[in-house]
């Protein structure tokens, strides 16, 4: 199996490859690879004002993918949109964890009915296409112990967690039932270029450097002692590719993650450092996200790592100098 991510999408070359939720932040980045591989890439985006997508996401290489402006609830266009696949990355989806809290419902259509709808057009128009779901570590809550493998108990903590372990279990058993080609993976906190910056409602990470850019100072919250994986792009990139292209992915779900658990406090520090000019400090934890909170995470890769050879290969420090310096340089794209 090739190494780099490069050689791992060139597997796909004039293959027929869907990326649903393909103007995010995950999904542009992955389509944007593939395509420069030689795959034959169609976008599927409904540019929901809150979900991510971002028309400058794809900058420079619009001739290479097409793009259709859809919601992937529709039955009928998925149908279209999905024959003769190869592959279909799913990504579409609501991902703020707050936002499932106050909308319950609107999380259920995008994080739930959405992926099963993808499942269905896919079980009548692609059937022999390998779908790859993008899941997330919060459905495993509060851990009972660290690192957290994939068979720690699940016991999601907010809506948004819930409907992303019920669109798991729809395709455990649409592989088990219909012989769907599946492969979860379960994200923890991916970063880099072309994520949501202008508020916090998605991830963290991108408003702390949003307000570091702007000279603002970084509020940590509670003591900041709590500790995350952090998983840059290309390296959440090349899990999908695996997932895409290996044999051995074929039903299985697989945890992804830097396996470091890095504190606020520590991240931070990194963020303000490095010759960079800026500032934190601590303050209470609002409730509405104290409530919902995991405390300490760390992953357990042992299982991608054995199966798929998977493991991140970029620094955390290197990491974070590219997706500042990305941003320094494009930030009016994404405010």
């Amino acid at each position: 199996m090739p190494d780099s991510a490069l050689e791992i999408a060139g597997l796909l070359t004039d293959r027929r490859v869907i990326v649903t939720g393909g103007l995010g932040f995950l999904g542009s980045n992955l389509a944007r690879l593939v395509a420069g591989a030689g795959a034959r890439v169609t976008i599927v985006d409904s540019l929901l004002p809150r979900a991510g997508g971002n028309r400058m996401n794809l900058e420079g290489v619009e001739g290479a993918i097409e793009l259709l402006v859809g919601d992937v609830r529709d039955e009928e266009m998925m149908r279209g949109v999905v024959a003769g696949a190869d592959v279909v990355f799913s990504l579409a989806g609501q991902p703020g964890h707050l936002d499932s809290m106050v909308e319950p419902y609107a999380d259920l259509e995008h994080n739930c009915r959405g992926p099963l709808a993808v499942l269905e057009a896919c079980r009548h128009s692609a059937p022999e296409a390998r779908i790859v779901f993008a899941s997330t570590r919060q459905i495993y809550g509060h851990p009972d112990y660290t690192p957290v493998d994939e068979n720690h108990p699940v016991r999601p903590p907010d809506v948004n967690a819930v409907n992303k372990f019920a669109a798991e279990s729809f395709h455990r058993l649409y592989g088990e039932v219909y012989g769907t080609s599946v492969c979860i993976l379960r994200l923890t906190n991916t970063f880099g270029p072309r994520m949501r910056i202008k508020d916090d409602r998605q991830n963290f990470l991108g408003w702390w450097i949003r307000l570091l850019l702007e000279g603002r100072v970084i509020e940590v919250y509670g003591d900041g002692t709590q500790a995350r994986d952090l998983t840059f792009v290309d390296d959440a990139i090349r899990a999908f590719l695996l997932a895409a292209t290996c044999p051995e992915a074929g039903g299985e779900v697989f945890n992804i993650g830097d396996a470091r658990g890095t504190t606020m406090l520590e991240l931070a520090g990194m963020l303000v450092g490095g010759g960079r000019r800026g500032s934190f400090k601590l303050v209470p934890f609002p409730e509405e996200r104290s409530s919902i909170d995991i405390g300490n995470y760390r992953t357990d890769i042992t299982k991608i790592r054995s199966n798929l050879g998977w493991e991140p290969l970029i620094p955390l420090e290197l990491a974070l100098d590219r997706t500042v310096a990305y941003f320094a340089d494009h930030a009016d794209w994404y405010l």
